[in-house]
């Protein structure tokens, strides 16, 4: 019963191509085939690994790629260890995003060869070997250490049905200096010219309001190895560029929590600033480039950046962005997209389009706070306003029916009384029509060392009380930060 529920959850979050959809990796038949697995699978109460052991999330990672995919794979210890839906779900966006008319397909010599660019491949290779062994893409991976460098090349060498699709090119971090000033003049000239009109073509929603300035000024530069500009060669052109950037600003940070094993090195992992400071500079390096690229994208983190990385690039002058949310087992990463092309018609793949959901992050969470923790204060939160809720421990979910008497309740500071029939116990459901009831659902998700992501969604808009839903929501982010977080996070 548990494997059929996690299996429906999974279904409706992973990419609806994604090789994993609908079968979710067999961790007892895998260890049958392969012995060198077997010892890191336990079969009872469920046949499941040790996510905290490296060991096994490398070996995991290696059947997967050899049962599925028919590629060989490695790499050594500690380098970062990824695991292969959520790899698989970034490369199927990309497919989505290139498959659309959201903005004009480029004219190019090579035929209709998508080429791809991804930066810091890592010595793993895995979005490089995944894209030409799945859609026979060709890709530019790029890195700076020795080591990512070789056991890249070993694993593109050791897949000769690919090889000739993958080219491994080291990035010479003595050039970083050289592109800064060629960066920042064109940077001007672009925001000149955006200020001044440009050609007068609509680029999308207006950009944010100066409410953000205090985040730019606070905004921390990056200083690190060249990303695009100085490792682009002349006359080079891609249909795409990806990255899973360092997400942390300090190994502590990436190393706080016990429960998961990825490895990862620190230049993997970590740089000044971030992942908001990487992307930045991203976003510096295309303002140069241009439609070098027809897309310009990277895995993000933190949902807080993805705001702030949003309005920047409203600001220098895209075409068009665009966002999905990568969500496997209790982990939520968001992919963000940009382009220079030509806008095209607004058609993009359905699962890429955004639901009625409203979410927010809860950030420097207090030591003794967890996932569980949550759930449990969600549930405390909305019963005290009348509201029936379910938790389910298994989905780290919370799913939740309320009349209109509930919903004024819970935004009137949980009024208890207002909703009691006259033995005084309250009323928990279906009193109302259900037509008329607001129901939503309420799951955590982990995110990185110390933070939480916390998503609401409406069961159904055409509700008379769907309006209460962001209402609700807000006064429930307002609760859950001042219970649970060392300080407002705004």
């Amino acid at each position: 019963m548990t494997r059929k529920k996690r299996k429906t959850r999974e279904a409706a979050t992973i990419h609806p191509r994604n090789k994993y959809a609908e079968n979710p990796p067999d961790f007892a038949l895998l260890a049958s085939l392969y012995p060198s697995f077997q010892p890191f699978v336990f079969l009872e109460p469920r046949p499941r690994i040790d996510w905290t052991d490296f060991n096994a999330t490398r070996e995991l990672t290696r059947v997967l790629l050899l049962h599925d995919h028919a590629l060989h794979w490695w790499i050594p210890d500690g380098q970062l260890c990824p695991t292969v839906p959520n790899r698989s779900n970034y490369i199927h966006w990309l497919e989505d995003l290139l498959s659309s008319d959201v903005v004009a397909k480029a004219n190019r010599d090579r035929g209709s060869n998508v080429r791809g660019f991804d930066i810091g491949t890592g010595a793993n290779c895995i979005y490089p070997l995944l894209g030409a062994s799945l859609l026979g893409w060709s890709f530019v991976g790029t890195d700076v250490t020795d080591v990512a460098l070789e056991w890249a090349e070993r694993n593109v060498k050791s897949n000769p049905h690919v090889s000739e699709l993958i080219e491994i090119r080291k990035v010479d971090d003595t050039l970083d200096g050289l592109t800064t000033e060629l960066r920042s003049n064109v940077a001007v000239d672009n925001e000149r010219k955006i200020m001044n009109g440009m050609d007068g073509r609509e680029v999308g929603p207006s950009p944010p309001s100066s409410s953000s300035k205090e985040t730019i000024h606070s905004e921390k530069r990056y200083h690190g190895p060249p990303i695009l500009l100085g490792v682009v060669k002349d006359g080079e052109e891609f249909d795409f560029c990806m990255c899973n950037p360092p997400f942390f600003e300090s190994m502590d940070e990436a190393g706080l929590n016990p429960k998961t094993a990825c490895g990862g090195t620190p230049q993997e992992m970590v740089c000044p600033g971030g992942e908001r400071a990487f992307i930045s500079r991203m976003i510096e390096d295309s303002i140069v480039l241009k439609q070098t690229f027809r897309w310009y994208t990277s895995m993000i983190g933190k949902k807080s950046n993805l705001s702030f990385l949003i309005s920047k690039l409203w600001k220098v002058g895209v075409t068009v962005v665009k966002t999905t949310e990568f969500v496997q087992g209790q982990t939520c990463r968001w992919g963000l997209a940009w382009s220079f092309m030509p806008a095209g018609r607004k058609i993009i793949s359905p699962h890429v389009t955004n639901k009625s959901v409203s979410s927010f992050m809860l950030e420097g969470l207090l030591p003794q706070v967890s996932a569980m923790s949550i759930l449990q204060s969600v549930e405390r939160f909305l019963s005290a306003g009348g509201a029936s809720c379910k938790l389910n421990t298994s989905s780290f979910t919370v799913d939740v029916t309320a009349s209109n008497d509930h919903c004024r309740a819970i935004l009137e500071n949980g009024a208890y009384e207002v909703d009691k029939g006259a033995s005084g116990v309250p009323v928990e459901k279906s009193e109302p029509q259900p037509s008329t009831d607001l129901c939503f659902r309420v799951s955590v998700f982990q995110q990185i060392p110390g933070t939480l992501l916390v998503k609401g969604s409406l069961h159904h808009k055409s509700s008379p009380s769907s309006g209460s839903f962001s209402q609700i929501f807000h006064r429930l982010e307002e609760f859950l930060k001042a219970e649970s977080c060392k300080e407002k996070v705004l």
